[in-house]
């Protein structure tokens, strides 16, 4: 059973290595050659097919009809051009390999802004809401708490009236002394005003919802489909370089380099491994661990995106806790706000029409929310996750380097000659600068006046 499972195991890493190996050379000299190539081309067009459907249906809402028959043709196209372009698979590796950095950094991204837009930027507009919201209904609760002072001011003038009725019925002169009094307010311009304003609030909240909703809606499905395009010319014209310029970013050690050195040390020929210090600071290995200064770019330009959506992201997260403080702060000092006491007293205070009013109804008072805990959190997590991507983007262009070396190798071997000469012909150089430095400081040595005894 174990010999069984050796040989099986065996059997599939020889199928894997042979696959590789016609998927990244083309070359069809057998049937099972050939017929490996058309299952790694279809199986890959399947995994892209399946991503482009996810895509599809869930980021640009597209009709099932409509995607299916879009992933259908999309895969067809491509399992052909993977068949019979050397060129089309290295393009396709590459594009992967930048989707999956590049795309998952986007995706990340905008998982965060999301984040923050959806309950930062919302919960900004509800404060700002119910700040607004409280204030119409104050307006509307003096509108109907007026009434009661007029009230106190009738009862009071109604007082008057009686008394003025006792002093004034003599006998000889009967003066009327009824005194009607009606408080009356003209509330219609005030609460149509208050009608308005409200109905003009729902609006304003309205509309800033729909406008987030577009421009969601526009960066989903258009700035996607074109940074698609960007990124696949981009690539194209890096593997157009690679191929048709020996010195374009051609400062690594391959393991094709070092077979290559190998040889021509074992044929007598010069050699350059192992370098000098000097040169290994020059010339890394790949893959290595060590980053170089164009990796140090790399990663730069990786993060640069990233940091700016962080600014903005807090930038968002400062306003609603600064509305936030301001809301609550405003609510704590109305509530500890004491009512007005206006003294209305008559005869030696035996008659009391005073009354209170309050500046801010308690049932108007704004409850601001903070959603300051839901956000960091997650943002944290998504930052973390974003710098390891930014320390792994570093290394990407080693990748394309190594994958670009696979599928062209007349182009590898071309650039791993160019840059063994370029090796030997700089520490020729150096060489002969170090042996001229030291006969200068001979022969002045042998010129210099020797000293008398």
């Amino acid at each position: 059973m174990l010999l069984s499972w050796n040989s099986v195991k065996q059997h599939l890493e020889e199928t894997a290595s042979q696959a590789l190996d016609v998927f990244t050379t083309g070359e069809r000299t057998t049937w099972r050659r050939t017929f490996l190539l058309l299952l790694t081309c279809i199986t890959s067009s399947l995994l892209l097919g399946s991503l482009l459907l996810l895509y599809l249906l869930f980021a640009v809402d597209y009709e099932v009809e409509v995607a299916g028959g879009i992933t259908v043709c999309f895969g067809v196209s491509l399992t052909v051009a993977l068949f019979v372009s050397t060129r089309a698979r290295c393009l396709g590796t590459l594009f992967v390999v930048s989707i999956f950095m590049k795309k998952s950094r986007n995706l990340l991204l905008t998982a965060g802004t999301s984040l923050v837009v959806l309950k930062n930027v919302r919960n900004t507009l509800r404060n700002l809401a119910r700040l607004t919201g409280s204030m119409i209904c104050n307006l509307k609760a003096k509108k109907e708490s007026v009434v009661a002072p007029f009230s106190n001011y009738v009862k009071m003038l109604e007082w008057i009236g009686g008394v003025l009725k006792g002093v004034t019925d003599l006998g000889v002169v009967n003066l009327d002394s009824k005194l009607k009094v009606s408080p009356r307010i003209e509330s219609d311009v005030l609460r149509l005003r208050l009608s308005e304003a409200e109905q003009r609030l729902n609006e304003t909240v309205r509309y800033f919802h729909g406008v987030m909703e577009t421009v969601s809606s526009v960066t989903d499905k258009m700035l996607t489909a074109v940074s698609f395009l960007v990124l696949f010319m981009f690539i194209a014209v890096r593997v157009r370089k690679y191929r048709s310029d020996v010195k374009y970013e051609n400062s690594f050690i391959s393991a094709r380099f070092v077979e290559f050195d190998a040889k021509q040390k074992a044929e007598g020929k010069p050699h350059v491994l192992p370098l000098t210090p000097k040169e290994e600071r020059r010339y890394a290995a790949i893959p290595s661990v060590r980053p170089t200064s164009s990796e140090g770019k790399a990663m730069l330009k990786f993060g640069a995106p990233v940091i700016s959506h962080v600014v903005t992201w807090a930038l968002f997260i400062a306003v609603d806790a600064l509305l936030y403080c301001f809301v609550d702060i405003v609510t704590k000092k109305l509530t500890e706000l004491k009512p007005f006491h206006v003294p209305l007293m008559i005869k030696n205070r035996q008659k009391d029409f005073s009354y209170s009013v309050t500046l801010f109804e308690r049932k108007c008072l704004p409850e601001p929310e903070l959603l300051l805990s839901n956000s960091v959190l997650p943002l944290s997590a998504i930052l973390i996750t974003l710098i390891i991507m930014a320390l792994m983007a570093s290394k990407v262009s080693q990748l394309r380097l190594m994958v670009c070396d696979r599928f062209f190798s007349d182009a590898s071997n071309a650039r791993v000659e160019f840059l063994h000469r370029k090796i030997l012909r700089k520490r020729l150089q150096t060489n002969k600068k170090e042996n001229e430095g030291s006969i200068m400081s001979f022969i002045l040595k042998v010129n210099e006046p020797q000293s008398i005894a």
